[in-house]
């Protein structure tokens, strides 16, 4: 009798086959798709960065993206000291290439948080924090810092912008949140995040940091209004973790040495 056609060897050498030609496609594809990957994702992040500054407008292409966040310049900065520090300290040659985030997970290049002062629930702090100035005939105009920390149901990740006073808020966005839409989901409101320009971040003495978001809305005439947000409504969880993780990287633990020095041109 002759012996059929298909066998098992035969089934599997051609799934086999079909395996590794499939491989090879897929990593190829990811290989060639890695460059436009990367340059989409820093295109995001310095689109959320402009729109934290307020130079975003709509419509913008992706040049004048481009062009417009090349007015800043990217620094890195030692946060218990508040010194700008090399990009080669932290193993990159480009301080855009620098992943905060990733060094936040490394023991040797962050610390961790005690319990008592984690009040933006992140765990672990870099040592070194990725920062964009822009400056005007030579002085500061404005400085947008990277701030992040636990809402309701997710990590919180955004920007702060501050005028060079290194106190008034110029603008506040988050890029990255899983928040209850229509209510802690409501970070991303422009309306909401309207009501954060103008605002202060410190007293007169430039100590703590002072920043509440208050339950029902702010009157125009409460006491210390100028440090007061609404807070999201129905959403008292999230809205607590917005005003910590604020006063977390505005504090000692997070930019606060840094602004100091910028405020005493020191840096």
């Amino acid at each position: 009798m002759p012996k059929p056609k298909e066998t098992v060897s035969k089934t599997i050498v051609v799934a086999l086959a079909l395996s590794i030609v499939c491989s090879v496609v897929v990593s190829a594809a990811a290989v060639m798709l890695k460059p436009a990957q990367v340059t989409n994702q820093n295109l995001d992040i310095k689109t959320n960065i402009l729109s934290a500054a307020g130079m975003l407008t709509p419509g913008m292409s992706q040049k004048q993206i481009e062009s417009t966040f090349s007015q800043f310049q990217v620094r890195l900065v030692d946060l218990d000291t508040g010194e700008y520090v090399k990009p080669e300290a932290v193993g990159v040659k480009d301080p855009m290439k620098y992943d905060q985030y990733r060094a936040a997970s490394d023991p040797d290049l962050s610390e961790k948080i005690p319990p008592t002062k984690d009040m933006a629930g992140i765990k672990r702090r870099p040592d070194v924090a990725k920062i964009f100035v822009l400056k005007e005939n030579g002085n500061v105009k404005r400085v947008v810092l990277p701030i992040h920390g636990y809402g309701l149901w997710s990590t919180l990740y955004g920007f702060i912008s501050l005028k060079g006073d290194a106190n008034t808020i110029e603008g506040l966005g988050f890029y990255k949140q899983g928040e209850t839409p229509g209510l802690g989901g409501e970070v991303d409101n422009p309306k909401w995040k309207a009501l954060w320009i103008g605002k202060k971040v410190y007293g007169q003495n430039k100590a703590d940091p002072e920043i509440q978001l208050v339950k029902g809305g702010v009157s125009p005439d409460a006491k210390n209004v100028e440090h007061k947000v609404d807070a999201l409504s129905g959403a008292t969880l999230t809205s607590r973790g917005v005003q910590n993780l604020v006063n977390y990287w505005m504090g000692e633990r997070g930019f606060a040495p840094f602004l100091k020095k910028l405020r005493q041109g020191e840096v």
